[in-house]
């Protein structure tokens, strides 16, 4: 089995008969931690010594989830400063004040002074006492479980639980702290899911959770202004990468990029029609790069940026205000330059599927049917998708047929 075409090494591996009673040792052990975790939680005692037992058992097994539920309980309903009134699930209610928690000068400037939280219903906790729980303050807190998260997302990147939870915890940051410390946290995952991705940069998870990050950083509630140039550079510098030109994280993340990055700029039609310009010779310049005609992620790039002209209504596009003779002349030349790239690259299923689709769309923006030139050279380019990829068998029957309505017959 592969993952992004990196083969993975086999994991089953005979055992002597001692590994395996040091292995039901340690099933053993964790079966104990689990017992012992969940015995403690019942009694509801949310303390810094069941936080360290749910340290313990994440580091041997990230997903199992219920335990990062366990740990956010122990946190909002124990750590960080107790809910108010009847609120707070344990017997003995206790509600953690400024006057019975001492703090230094600087924790004492950074406590609120205004209102409760606007998200109480959720993870209910003291307004008076935002900034200091029971065992030290929230930051201390929040940090310390973000630097706990930090060596097991390197030995896990792809758990989604560690994703979420690490989401959660700087979530509270936003509910708990002031604003411009809560900023500083989300900031320093920038640096975070930079690590994650230097590592593999094709890891959907980190990509995904870098957009999160730039929301919250661009929103108003963090003081947050627009990142969208820094973030459209940030996709060209991992494009050119190793590797790059096959990561379709980083060419997705581009085409989301483009309509607002366009807007914020105040582009007008000419600046509009050179950006688009620009990124066809960027992605064919890829193409025409070692064996790249073959790697799908620069095709689906390419079919993002060919939907502009071909498919432009209902959706964010580069050139809103094309005429259908601009379309239609861009279309053209993109015809002209999949016909040239084939010479060397025959064996490439893409080209030919693509000179297909926009064949049969050039037929469709000048409302006309396919001309006989036209029709012979889709048939042909159907036979070798054939012998390319049999596999798809259904997929070629399905383009057949698209090709053989009323308007672009292939066999009239």
């Amino acid at each position: 089995m592969a993952s992004h075409g990196v083969a993975r090494a086999a994991t089953t591996i005979q055992r002597t008969e001692q590994e395996l009673k040091e292995e039901q040792k340690q099933i053993q052990e964790y079966r104990d931690l689990e017992d012992l975790i969940n015995a403690k939680i019942v009694e509801r005692q949310y303390t810094l010594e069941v936080l360290e037992l749910t340290s313990k058992l994440l580091k041997k097994n990230p997903e199992y989830y219920t335990i990062w539920n366990v740990r956010r309980r122990l946190l909002i309903y124990g750590l960080f400063s107790k809910p108010s009134g009847s609120s707070s699930p344990s017997k003995e209610s206790q509600t953690t004040t400024q006057t019975d928690t001492p703090t230094t000068a600087s924790e004492s400037s950074s406590l609120p002074t205004t209102g409760t939280s606007t998200d109480s219903s959720t993870t209910p906790h003291n307004p008076a006492s935002q900034k200091i729980g029971k065992s030290g303050t929230t930051l201390d807190l929040i940090r310390a479980d973000l630097d706990f998260l930090f060596p097991i997302m390197m030995k896990f990147p792809k758990c989604y639980w560690l994703w979420n939870y690490r989401l959660w915890l700087l979530r509270q940051a936003n509910e708990r702290l002031d604003p411009d410390i809560a900023r500083q946290l989300w900031t320093g995952e920038l640096t975070l899911v930079g690590k994650m991705l230097v590592k593999d940069s094709r890891n959907f998870h980190g990509w995904g959770y870098r957009r999160m990050v730039v929301s919250e950083l661009e929103s108003k509630k963090l003081n947050g202004k627009s990142m969208v140039e820094t973030e459209f550079e940030y996709t060209t510098k991992m494009i050119h990468g190793q590797n790059g030109l096959s990561n379709f994280s980083a060419w997705h993340r581009r085409s989301k990029l483009i309509p607002r990055l366009l807007d914020e700029r105040g582009a007008d039609d000419s600046v509009r029609r050179q950006f688009l310009e620009d990124e066809f010779e960027l992605i064919i310049s890829a193409m025409y790069t070692d064996s790249y005609p073959y790697a799908q992620s620069a095709w689906f790039y390419y079919q993002f940026l060919m939907t502009t002209l071909t498919d432009y209504v209902g959706h964010a596009t580069i050139t809103p205000n094309f005429s259908q003779d601009d379309r239609a002349e861009y279309v053209t030349r993109q015809l002209v330059i999949l016909k040239d790239m084939l010479d060397g690259a025959e064996d490439c299923k893409w080209i030919y599927n693509a000179l297909i689709e926009y064949t049969i769309a050039m037929s469709e923006m000048q409302d006309r049917k396919l001309d006989i030139g036209e029709k012979e050279d889709c048939k042909l380019w159907l036979e070798e998708l054939r012998k390319l990829d049999p596999m798809r068998g259904g997929r070629w029957d399905d383009l057949e047929s698209a090709s053989s309505d009323s308007r672009h017959s292939l066999d009239e």
